[in-house]
């Protein structure tokens, strides 16, 4: 049954840019109009954003079906979120969130599997994809990071000597979270409540981070955000639950990533025949233990209004 409508004011942007720290000038209230060709007339919704409101009411769904326990207590370690983009979201636009019936495979060796999607009032698409559980990572599995060396003892913001990862050092805040979850239109009490002494980050504000990583990489190589700045077309994460639930204020996050690399052919989901680049990013804790694996598409605004000139 669709969910909403909702909607999310300039209010809610500039709160998750801030707690993400993500400069993206299409999200900025005084940059957006220095874009050239910005072909959308406002700022736009983070994507993160987006998600965290459908992974907060697929989470809520689960528990009036009772799949929360069944992800706990039959070793469904790891949550996939993999959304596609196809439109935008404008401040102040209404839309709705449709979170199908779960699919529940455990029986067979399978997860449990969601399928979502995001329209506007208007019935425009925004966002399809699907938020699943499963006993090992969809993305990303076969990595392996032992050869380097630990991360806690290397210089931020600089190339992993000797490796393809450019590193950006993050630390997580509470407040930060909360105000996340806000921005996302949850209510902060479900993650953080100090009288309780709860504390459960939500994997798609960790996840969020690396868009900060992103964006540093290519300030310091150079690129000019506001002459063809970039959105995402595709996400494809995998968070291990057992190390989300153990994160606390002031744990350090590593994040470590790779690219432009090629965008296979046929690539599936996000692969709508424009030109984009494809990046893997690693959330990383304890200097070595992943705590996400992301693989992360987007399109430079010039191939964007090429495909749809």
């Amino acid at each position: 049954v669709p969910q909403g409508p909702y909607c999310f004011e300039q209010l809610h942007i500039d709160v998750a840019r801030n707690t993400t720290d993500d400069f993206n000038p299409f999200h900025d209230p005084k940059r957006w109009q220095r874009i050239r060709n910005n072909p959308f007339g406002s700022t736009i919704v983070l994507g993160f954003q987006t998600e965290f409101l459908v992974s907060d009411l697929v989470s809520k769904k689960r528990r009036r079906e009772g799949g929360g326990i069944r992800s706990d207590s039959l070793g469904l370690d790891f949550s996939n979120f993999e959304f596609r983009f196809a439109g935008v979201l404008k401040p102040g636009e209404h839309f709705d969130v449709d979170v199908r019936k779960t699919v529940d495979k455990t029986a067979s060796g399978g997860g449990l599997s969601s399928r979502v999607l995001v329209r506007k009032d208007n019935r425009e698409l925004v966002l399809m994809g699907t938020q699943s559980e499963t006993v090992a990572p969809r993305f990303l599995a076969d990595t392996d990071l032992t050869g380097l060396p630990p991360l806690d003892e290397l210089p931020d913001r600089q190339v992993v000597a000797g490796s393809r990862f450019f590193l950006k050092r993050k630390f997580l805040n509470t407040s930060n979270g909360k105000n996340f979850v806000l921005a996302g239109l949850g209510t902060q009490q479900d993650y953080f409540d100090e009288l309780d002494e709860f504390v459960s980050f939500p994997p798609v504000f960790t996840a969020a981070l690396l868009s900060c990583g992103l964006l540093e990489k290519a300030w310091q190589e150079g690129y000019d955000f506001e002459a063809d700045p970039v959105v995402y077309t595709s996400h494809q994460i995998s968070v291990d639950r057992r190390l989300q639930r153990a994160l606390r204020g002031n744990d350090c996050l590593h994040l470590l990533i790779e690219g432009p690399l090629e965008v296979p052919a046929a690539s599936g989901l996000g692969n709508n025949g424009m030109d984009q680049q494809l990046y893997h990013v690693f959330g990383v804790v304890d200097s070595r233990a992943i705590l996400f694996r992301a693989k992360v598409q987007m399109a430079a605004l010039h191939t964007m209004l090429a495909t749809t000139v």
